[in-house]
């Protein structure tokens, strides 16, 4: 077979192996699903290809999410040169949200891309890598320094407090649309944009909330013993 052929047919083996991957772990979860049953659903009677192209487990959902990075950060990077400069707390939430759901919009119906990411980030070492590389990306540190940079003064723990539920909500709330669309369910908005923009407005709440001071408890004071 010609080196050009062989080419053509391992690259056409590996997409068929991630699309399968990518729906497998969006429905049943990254480590319930084996290598053979990936094998299987690409259609490769082979059950050790899986390993033979991507190697261990977490190589192959890092593939599965390198697909879909490229994509995203392009539209970020886009967002990010509009805003440069702002001092709106939306402004940067928007940059940080709709590139993924507009990326949601483009792929059709259905997805499995947003239920992938929502069973990885339940995983700790795998969200450990996911957040480690998204990291590296240049849009998203400026999004991020730039949303810090309009936000008001917070504690420590109620900065970190509130970035967890951040993360929370557009990773769910994008899985959860995803999954009604899937299901021929209705969505509480029509399409990936108007969710989106509802879902920024969300996030722009979470942020700019109230911080309630905590307070301590207080301790009932121990009743008198009368004597007799």
């Amino acid at each position: 077979m010609p080196a050009r052929a062989r080419t053509d047919r391992s690259t056409v083996t590996r997409e068929r192996i991630l699309d399968a991957a990518e729906q497998l772990f969006a429905e049943h979860g990254v480590y319930a699903v084996s290598n053979r049953a990936v094998a299987e659903a690409a259609g490769q009677g082979n059950t050790a290809v899986v390993g033979y192209h991507f190697g261990t487990k977490t190589d192959l959902v890092r593939a599965i999410a390198a697909r879909h990075t490229e994509q995203i950060e392009q539209r970020r990077a886009e967002m990010v040169e509009v805003v440069a400069g702002s001092r709106e707390v939306r402004d940067w939430i928007d940059c940080l949200v709709r590139p993924g759901a507009e990326h949601l919009a483009q792929l059709g119906n259905p997805t499995w891309w947003a239920r992938f990411g929502a069973q990885v980030m339940t995983d700790p070492a795998l969200r450990e890598i996911m957040s480690d590389d998204a990291l590296t990306s240049p849009a998203l540190r400026r999004i991020v320094d730039g949303l810090n940079a309009c936000l008001p003064t917070l504690p420590v723990e109620v900065r970190l407090e509130r970035g967890d539920i951040g993360r929370h909500l557009m990773v769910q709330m994008l899985a959860e649309r995803e999954r009604a669309l899937a299901e021929g369910v209705p969505t509480p908005r029509s399409t990936w944009s108007d969710a989106a923009t509802g879902l920024v407005d969300a996030l722009v709440g979470v942020w700019l909330a109230p911080v309630t001071s905590p307070t301590t408890p207080t301790v009932p004071p121990t009743p008198s013993r009368r004597r007799t």
